[in-house]
């Protein structure tokens, strides 16, 4: 199967291939949300700064009917979560207009905007009370000083004195957090403010953390809320409990009270059913989210597709007898109605375009109770655009082309989907290629096997500019859902159980390597292997049990899973999830799974990429096997990207950073074919 390009392109231009530079001029839809009559959708529009690289938040209206759009707010400042009033007639949303993020009001009628906060932390969730009075948020609000640092004695500095910086005390469990840094003591409450501003008042208290998705009830008295409220929270990382919250006192009550994190509420429209997703609390890799209903007046709950091998996300109700989920298969993500008495109907499998460079499964829709959908749709030649469903039982249409200009230019590599088996155990294994612009199946290519993060996450047939970019230099790329990856059911995702990394995973990359070289277009002589995160463990991984490729590029690696447990910000849940016990207590297990106990066996030249501000894959892991490499005298670089976290390819520029740092080193190791 291929999926190729749908932007028109005018009669007699001639393409070019997808360069370096056109990243900036990428732009992609998201955050869309329809109005409660249909006939509208606002929507974030993104694009990119060249001069600053960076991106732009803008909203823009649709409407429906005539598919005419016009900007709402389009100039210098950022715009993000921009929320309908329940009648249509107002739209919430999050802007720095004022100098930091702040919740406006835009009133659609009188074209009149309101600022009606003024809070000094950033606001998230903000959700319309029913009534149309209020908003509700979260926000962050600092933790009381802690006994020890109430001891400690700091004298008055004179004025004018310059000193040295204040020593930080850290005594949290969780004290830092990629792309943050080290945190200050806070904890997420939820606060409500009049919708024609006034001052905002918190509504919860205590040392915990408040909020994700927030549901009103009917009546506008009261907002429920997923928290973990045990005294020991930040060691029991998979619980959480739904909790409501009553407005006129803050009266807390507890409405969930099983293992397992229960999130995501959301009433019906009558105000009769609440439903939510429940996860497992078992400390595990990986076990899928289900979907329950609540009875309001009896807090009795009920499972919905109890037997659906996938995971369920982002449920809104479609009047009061059904609901539409979103759910991720085979690499897709997929739009599904379901019924009370647990029937599943898919709806549409092109839900996709939230661009991270690389074929990531994402996306996201809004619905209204009459079940008009918005959703931001895609597909592997196409970033997100606005995709709009006027009924649920309605054909899907795309409102916007945000990259015609752009695309509709360029010859793109074309997508491939096909499947093959592991030599470790004859298990299917989902996977695309992209052939290089102009391809011939007579001629020969250079393979790059690209590996993705996660490990339980997945690829699909999804737009890529990082790889498009391989492909435009000449490479044939191709990329799989390797065992564990997510989309394929719970015991797919569970195969890497206690064996991540490992020769498992390492079978089923080689055999997407075999399987690419029997379709005859690929040069033996020319295989390269890339990846990032979990691919960068991958790749590193791979290149100690074989010396096949020519080049090897890890973008984040964890090269010690001792040292980067006990260093990076995701230490304490990984351990309980992914790993037999604490690393003084299963070292041979640590040892194992870590690519540093295959550096004597490395000869491939090898290229190490690593943000130095990421805290998720710290990048000593990354100093530790280039110093390693250097012992053993085997070409190796090391690229340090300054202030970068984890996201190393965050910025237009330092998307464009990774691949070309790729590709230089790539090249000095390809071959002349049939040398």
């Amino acid at each position: 199967m291929s999926l190729s390009l749908l932007a028109p392109v005018l009669a007699g231009t001639e393409l070019q291939n997808f360069k370096a530079e056109d990243i900036f001029e990428l732009e992609h839809a998201s955050d869309v949300q329809v109005s409660p009559d249909g006939e509208h959708i606002v929507y974030v529009r993104n694009s990119n700064d060249i001069m600053t690289d960076s991106s732009l938040q803008s909203l823009w209206v649709i409407d429906t009917e005539t598919q005419q759009q016009y900007p709402l707010f389009a100039d210098e400042h950022s715009y993000s979560q921009p929320r309908w009033s329940p009648d249509g007639s107002r739209i919430a949303f999050i802007s720095n207009q004022s100098g930091r993020n702040q919740i406006h009001v835009h009133w659609l009628e009188q074209n009149k905007t309101a600022r009606v906060s003024s809070l000094n932390k950033n606001a998230a969730s903000i959700t319309w009370s029913p009534d149309g009075t209020q908003i509700a948020f979260s926000q962050e609000v600092k933790a009381p000083q802690t006994e020890y640092a109430g001891k400690v004695h700091r004298p008055q500095k004179p004025e004018g004195a310059e000193w040295s910086p204040t020593p930080v005390i850290i005594e949290r469990t969780e004290y830092q957090a990629n792309g943050r840094g080290m945190l200050e003591s806070a904890y997420r409450h939820l606060f409500v403010v009049p919708a024609e501003g006034g001052s905002a008042r918190q509504l919860t208290e205590g040392n915990f953390n408040h909020g994700g998705q927030l549901a009103w009830t009917s009546d506008s008295e009261a907002i429920v809320f997923s928290a973990n409220r045990v005294d020991d929270w930040e060691y029991v990382t998979r619980e959480a409990n739904l909790f409501k919250v009553a407005l006129v006192d803050g009266e807390l009550t507890q409405l969930t009270d099983e293992s397992g994190q229960q999130s995501h509420p959301v009433f019906s429209p009558d105000g009769q059913q609440l439903a939510y997703l429940h996860g497992s609390g078992e400390n595990i890799p990986y076990r899928n989210i289900k979907l329950r209903v609540m009875d309001w007046n009896t807090q009795e709950s009920t499972e919905l597709l109890s037997d659906f091998d996938r995971s369920l996300q982002s449920p809104q109700w479609l009047g009061n007898d059904a609901l539409v989920v979103l759910y991720e298969d085979r690499g897709s993500s997929k739009l599904a109605r379901v019924t009370l008495n647990s029937r599943i109907l898919d709806l549409v499998d092109d839900v996709s375009g939230l661009p991270s460079g690389r074929p990531y499964n994402n996306g996201m829709f809004s619905m209204n109770a009459e079940g008009s959908v918005a959703y931001t749709r895609g597909h592997a030649q196409q970033p997100g655009e606005v995709g709009f469903i006027e009924t649920a039982n309605g054909p899907a249409q795309t409102l916007t082309a945000l990259n015609e200009d752009l695309l509709g230019q360029r010859e793109l590599g074309e997508v491939h989907e096909f499947t093959y088996e592991s030599s470790i155990d004859g298990e299917e294994i989902h996977a695309w290629y992209i052939t290089p612009p102009g391809f011939d199946p007579s001629k020969s290519y250079p393979l790059l096997l690209e590996i993705h993060g996660g490990p339980h996450l997945n690829y699909g047939p999804h737009f890529a500019a990082e790889l498009q970019r391989y492909a435009a230099e000449g490479y044939v790329v191709v990329y799989n859902n390797y065992r564990g990856s997510t989309s394929y059911g719970e015991d797919f995702a569970m195969l890497l159980n206690n064996k991540y990394a490992s020769e498992d995973d390492f079978g089923d990359h080689m055999s997407a390597v075999d399987a690419m070289l029997e379709k005859g277009f690929i040069d033996g002589n020319n295989l390269f292997i890339a990846g990032g995160s979990a691919g960068g463990i991958g790749t590193t991984y791979a290149i100690g049990l074989t010396d096949r490729f020519n080049a090897a590029a890890a973008t984040n690696p964890v090269i010690n899973w001792v040292s980067k447990v006990l260093t990076a910000d995701s230490y304490l849940r990984q351990i309980q999830n992914q790993f037999p016990g604490n690393p003084w207590e299963e070292l041979d297990h640590y040892w194992q799974r870590s690519p540093l106990s295959l550096v004597g066996n490395v000869s491939t030249p090898t290229l190490l990429y690593t943000g130095e501000e990421d805290r998720r894959t710290p990048i000593a892991d990354t100093e530790q096997y280039y110093q390693a490499l250097q012992l053993r005298q085997v070409d190796t670089a090391m690229v340090r990207v300054p202030g970068a976290h984890h996201g190393v390819s965050n910025t237009p520029s330092r998307m464009i950073a990774k691949v070309e740092h790729a590709l230089a080193w790539f090249e000095l190791y390809k071959k002349e074919n049939g040398e």
